[in-house]
Order: C-alpha cells, then structure tokens, then sequence
C-alpha cells in the first residue's frame, strides 16, 4: 500500500480544503486520472494522481481542512501490492467547484528529486523554458506539488550552475497570492467605543483570508509613497477609435486598458529600475517585464501574468488579457499564469473612478493606479479654452528600491506615450 498526502498545489500553500472526491473506495485509478479537488487560496484545484490501482482507504471526508503532507488517502492494486511509484497528486487546471474556504498560506520546502529511471515530472512552461535554456531537468529538484518541477525551479537550477539570474525576493509575503484593489487596512476598534452589532456574519473564503493577511503586511511593512500625474487621453482615444474602425464585425476590439498596458511596458523598458524587488540587502532587478494585471473576481481580486510582455504585440497583449480575465473569474487560471509578476497595473477607470492609491503587490517595488478618461474644460496648446480627456494616472512605489526620481521618470515616460501614442507601437 502506498499513502496519498495532500499536495502542495500553490507556492504559498499550507492547506487545502478536500472539497470533493472523484473517486470512491473500491475504484480503479489510472496514473493521470483526477481523484479529487481541493480549495487553496487562490482557486478549488484538481488533483490527479501518478499512480494507478485501486483507492483502497480515505481517511479525510469532503469539506474537512488538510495540512500539506497529511495523508488523505491510500492506493494499491487489487491484491494489496503497492503501485509502482510513489504516491503524488499534481495539480491539473482548476476547477469551478464552489468549496469551503481554506487557511491561510505559507511557503512550504522543495520536494527531493525523482530517483533514477523515475518520470520527470514537470510543468508544460517548465519543460519549455529547460528546453530554450539547456537545462538537464533530471538534475532539478521540483518546488511544485509530489515534486513537480515548476519555471521558478529551472530557472533557479541555471543560476545554480553560474548563470547570473536574478533571484525571487527574499518577502515575508507571498509573491504567488492574490492582491487586492486599493482598500484601507482595518482598524481597531478605539476603547471604550462598542462596534456595532452585525446583522449576519460572512466567513472569510480562502482567497479573502489571503487578501486580509497580505493586504495588512504589505501596507504596514513597505514604506509606500505616492505619485500622481494628468494626462492628455486625446490622442490616445484618437488612435483607439482609427484601430478600432479597421475591426471586421465579431473581431477584437482594442479597450483603453490594452492601450494603457502597452505604454506602461514601453515606459518601464525605458525605466528598468521599476522592474525590480527588495531582496533583503540587494534589489532584485529583472530583464524580463512580467505584467501582473488586477483581475477583479467574486472573493476579491487576482493579477494574472502576462509573462516577456516586452514581446508581445497590441492585439496580442489585448487577446492575452481577455483570455486571462475570463478564465481568472471561473476559476480556470493555472498557478505558473498568476505567480512571477514583476510590476502590476490597476485600473478602476470602468468603475468610474478619477484617481485613486492602490496598496503595492508584494514582492514588487510600484503598481500603477490608472482612473477613468474623463471630459473637462482644458487650455489647448493656442492658450484657447476647450473640452479635453484627460486621465489621471498614480504610481504606489517601494521607497526601499524606487526613489521618487524615479517614479517621476516613469510617470513621464508614460504621460509622453500615452500623449503621442504611436510611439509605443516603434
């Protein structure tokens, strides 16, 4: 007989929630099959199993809280005889199951290797980048759930072997959770004052408890300090409408947020020094421009990554967001497509917010808080009156690794593209 544990299905998970069991006792399981989902705090994963026989025991009923590590189940053959690897979920793509909300998270350490002639097990986007890299994945010790080797591990086995990459930020905050549009952390209440009395209490789900927890550290921990610039949105809208004109009927239409994002990857390109972390006594500077994207979902709100934005064309930066925003609110985003962001945009315009300060990711060093375009009287270039768009943009910075110098410059760069929009396309 060999043992089912609870899998680590996130980089900051502790504990999962069994929400449901695909399979029962008695039932024949193939390697690859999915024998349950589990609620972490970001989404109710699936989990499949690399071995195959037959569930023989569960101990941990639906709905119950599991430790990573804590055996939930066990698997053998027919006759009793062990199954030919040992026992490790992995997490598939999540699923939508609505399921009872977890604790919150921590990091947990690496599994060991694979011995040897065992199957490699390892991410689609690992693979990939082991592949582009020359990295050997027999020789990387995996980070993701039953020792999956996830990017983060073939990345960090190469500069192991004396490739100069720069290193995750060393935070006492989780990188991979989700983050939260800017709110005010709770106070307490003051003495002597009695709150007052709740109508209903709404348990905090998984994700909710992570925001809490994040949300508290990142603005008591980071020393945030604030900018804040108008743009003329003229040109902008101008080009957007040209581009849209141009569209076929039922293709993609540009938004003024694809627009937004492609001038805030040219401007932080021409300021690199915002693509960086706090890494403890070094800053973390990365050459690649992953950008997080606030999402807002039903519990509260995750940054799926678009991942080498400096890449990616207009229209494939607009089709990538559409398809990381639906999946992101049906629960369907796979871990490696929301953790390894390195600058994240906020935009609250849609909601008809002006301005506003939104709370750092964390372990990035600046957000950018975008408001909504709005009409108002302006003094054009003729020293005339008229009816400008203007747009209020906001940068949070980390004054650990930005200075206000240099959150000015990329306020700059960015009013400049923004106002001669053709140039971020060059």
């Amino acid at each position: 007989m060999a043992d089912i544990t609870m899998p680590k299905l996130s980089d900051t998970m502790t504990e999962g929630t069994l929400v449901k069991w695909k399979k029962k006792v008695g039932d024949k399981v193939e390697s690859g099959e999915v024998i349950a989902e589990v609620e972490t705090d970001k989404a109710t994963m699936e989990m499949e199993s690399f071995d195959e026989g037959v569930l023989t025991e569960i101990y941990v009923q639906e709905g119950q809280k599991v430790e990573i590590g804590q055996r939930i189940a066990r698997i053998g053959d027919s006759t009793g005889t062990p199954p030919k690897t040992a026992s490790a979920p992995v997490a598939a793509a999540p699923s939508t199951s609505a399921a009872p909300p977890p604790a919150p998270v921590a990091a947990a350490p690496a599994s060991p290797r694979p011995a040897d002639g065992a199957r490699v097990k390892a991410s689609p986007l690992a693979k990939k980048v082991a592949a582009d890299k020359g990295v050997d994945l027999a020789t990387v010790v995996g980070s993701g759930p039953g020792g999956r080797i996830l990017e983060r591990d073939v990345v960090a086995a190469r500069a192991n072997a004396g490739v100069s990459v720069a290193k995750p930020a060393a935070m006492p905050i989780h990188a991979a959770a989700p983050m939260v549009a800017p709110v005010s952390a709770p106070s307490r209440t003051p003495a002597g004052v009695a709150p007052a009395l709740a109508d209903r209490r709404v348990p905090l789900s998984g994700m909710r408890k992570a925001i809490a927890d994040r949300l508290l550290i990142a603005k008591t921990q980071i020393p945030h300090f604030y900018l804040h610039v108008e743009v003329d949105a003229g040109p902008l809208m101008k080009m957007r409408a040209e581009i849209n004109k141009s569209v076929v009927e039922g293709g993609n239409k540009i938004s003024v947020n694809d627009l937004i994002l492609k001038a805030t990857i040219a401007a932080i390109a021409q300021n690199p020094k915002t693509n960086a972390s706090f890494d403890g006594d070094a800053i973390a500077e990365y050459e690649k421009i992953n950008l997080s994207v606030a999402v807002a979902v039903e519990e509260g709100l995750v940054t799926p990554v678009i991942r080498d934005a400096r890449l990616r064309s207009l229209t494939d930066i607009s089709l990538t967001v559409k398809d990381l925003a639906t999946r992101a609110r049906t629960k369907k985003l796979k871990p490696e497509e929301y953790q390894g962001g390195t600058f994240t945009v906020s935009n609250l315009g849609s909601y008809g917010i002006d301005q506003f300060d939104a709370i750092i990711n964390p372990p990035q060093s600046v957000i950018l808080s975008v408001g909504r375009v709005m009409k108002k009287p302006v003094v054009n270039e003729a020293g005339e009156l008229a009816v400008g768009e203007c747009l209020n943009l906001g940068v949070s910075c980390d004054h650990r690794v930005v200075d206000g110098a240099i959150g000015a410059a990329f306020l700059a760069s960015l009013k400049s593209l923004i106002e001669h929009p053709l140039t971020m396309l060059v």
